[in-house]
């Protein structure tokens, strides 16, 4: 895998942290960024010993100031800039897709694009600094690729406010509105959402891949379609070993080992 704007690591604990890699940049969102962590999040995907993921930005300013607008601009005419958004629908498809959790690590500001990246994440660890935001209508651009995403986090009346007024809010404004599950000193921001990420990879990523998919597959369904959906999905779930071996482990008293299957 040749990433460039992205350094990509998996170690023991079944967790592979992916890091956008231009802290002095604050880690945009060009098109080599973009390209980058695809991959990554496609070789995690594919890789049988990865159970979690780790999404954080190097340094300790930003965890991505969202579009890397020079580098769209750069791009030669107007379809070769609307195919390079089209990276971002790409990007956030595979957070969705990913069949495995996606734990974002907040150290710095998540703004614009770097917004919606943050959202895409399942769930949040952020630095008590980090701050959240949609600030495009102060140079006259409106958040379209990350809109859906943010609303859907947000609410319609929170993300209407943040995508009308560019007003950022605080980690802690974030957590109360529950974008952020939890916050945590600077210095241990990264510490923290392995340590989850890792607890997490100790289920089984069989369970853990179909209650995930089937959490984002009934977004968009109503209440009787989402109901029958989920009736036949535990049924899925029932008859895997590793539904067995946790029932008979927890009848038993005993630590389950699960084998994904």
């Amino acid at each position: 895998m040749d990433l460039i704007d992205v350094l990509y690591e998996a170690d023991a604990d079944g967790v592979a942290t992916i890091t956008l890699n231009r802290p002095e940049r604050r880690n945009p969102l060009g098109p080599q960024m973009l390209r980058d962590l695809t991959s990554a999040l496609l070789a995690a995907r594919e890789d049988q010993g990865v159970r979690a993921v780790v999404l954080t930005g190097a340094g300790d300013k930003a965890f991505c100031a969202g579009a890397d607008l020079a580098s769209f601009a750069a791009e030669a005419g107007e379809v070769d800039r609307h195919a390079g958004r089209g990276l971002f629908v790409e990007l956030f498809l595979t957070c969705e897709k990913l069949g495995k959790p996606l734990i974002g690590c907040i150290n710095g500001h998540a703004l614009a694009g770097g917004f919606g990246l943050a959202l895409s994440c399942d769930l949040l660890v952020a630095s008590e600094q980090a701050t959240f935001g949609t600030p495009e209508i102060k140079v006259g651009v409106w958040p379209m690729m990350i809109m859906s995403i943010v609303a859907r986090n947000l609410g319609r009346k929170r993300a209407l406010e943040l995508f009308m007024t560019g007003r950022p809010i605080s980690a802690a404004t974030a957590h109360q509105w529950g974008v952020v599950n939890r916050l945590a000193p600077p210095a241990q921001v990264r510490e923290q959402a392995h340590a989850l990420a890792a607890e997490i990879a100790t289920w089984s990523p069989l369970i853990m891949r179909l209650g995930r998919d089937a959490f984002y597959a009934t977004d968009s369904l109503d209440s009787e379609s989402a109901l029958r959906y989920l009736q036949a999905q535990l049924t899925v779930v029932s008859m895997s070993e590793d539904f067995r071996e946790g029932v008979t482990a927890f009848l038993e008293k005993r630590p389950p080992s699960f084998r994904g299957r």
